[in-house]
């Protein structure tokens, strides 16, 4: 009995400071490896001898716990290597953070691409996203839960400079309204902070772009902007975003119905749509309608 392993996962040199992570983080491939187990002549025969040799001498619950156990295990191990692929985050890449998220899977969102039900009395009272451009291309996999990332179609270190230079000129612009800081709710990574929300997330957090890996970003939305974004193959819903103070069975949501992520903006066709939805995030966070345009290159 083998486990065959299929796919490739590149590991990045240690980097001295957060530029030099954003220089290696580029070439960070992020796959997850699926599980199968392969019986050759060998192994086949190998297990037969193993089943008859059980079931003369074992106990019955005995070896019957044996066969459920052995590949059992060998699923939750590459599972757990799959989820630290995926980089940091904001759960502690070790097994008790491993084992919180498997029992959050139990309640996750069955259908990303639906919209929130929109509520009357939210505010702001409405999107200000509209006529949005179809994304071109199909969308990328992405996999995860906290954290959760996209598998392919990562963002180029390009976009990812001019929309870093676009949220911090914002930031220096009005630095009474916005500041940029490292996330609080990734823990990881570049994000936009607001001074004095309407609709807190993160003590203020606005967006925040995955430095360290995919360039893809979470933010909140209007649940108009959001019907606009996920019809036009922008982005889709986090799988905790069933509530945030919302129970389901014995658990509580920790994320709001409005939490989306953001695909990586893979050109600089992308950055101009992106910045545009990001402006929506401040108007949701905040209720300012603010102006984001890509920084020059540099």
């Amino acid at each position: 009995m083998s486990l065959t392993v299929t796919t490739e996962s590149q590991q990045v040199p240690p980097a001295s400071d957060e530029k030099n992570q954003s220089q290696v983080a580029v070439n960070m491939v992020i796959r997850q490896d699926p599980f199968s187990i392969t019986l050759d002549a060998s192994a086949l025969l190998a297990v037969s001898v193993l089943l008859i040799l059980g079931m003369h001498f074992t106990e019955r619950f005995v070896l019957e716990f044996l066969i459920i156990l052995v590949p059992t295990a060998l699923l939750i191990h590459n599972d757990y290597l799959n989820f630290l692929k995926l980089g940091p985050g904001g759960t502690a890449p070790t097994p008790s953070g491993y084992a919180r998220l498997t029992w959050y899977r139990l309640f996750t969102l069955r259908d990303p691409f639906s919209p929130p039900p929109r509520d009357p009395t939210q505010q702001p009272p409405a999107g200000i996203l509209a006529d949005l451009p179809y994304r071109p291309g199909p969308r990328p996999s992405v996999a995860g839960l906290a954290p959760q990332r996209q598998l392919n179609q990562h963002g180029s270190q390009q976009a990812y400079g001019r929309l870093r230079g676009a949220l911090e000129s914002l930031s220096a612009r009005v630095p009474a309204q916005f500041v940029t800081a490292t996330s609080c709710l990734e823990k990881h990574g570049f994000a936009l902070f607001a001074r004095r929300p309407l609709n807190v997330c993160g003590n203020g957090e606005v967006c925040h772009i995955h430095t360290q890996s995919d360039r893809s970003m979470h933010l909140n939305l209007h649940p108009d902007d959001i019907r606009e974004v996920l019809a036009k193959g922008w982005g889709q819903r986090h799988p905790f975003a069933w509530g945030s103070g919302r129970w389901w069975g014995w658990v509580k949501s920790p994320l709001p119905t409005t939490y989306v992520m953001i695909y990586a903006p893979r050109d600089e066709s992308d950055l101009p749509i992106v910045c545009k939805i990001i402006e929506a995030a401040v108007w949701y966070t905040a209720a300012e309608k603010v102006e984001i345009q890509p920084a020059a290159e540099s």
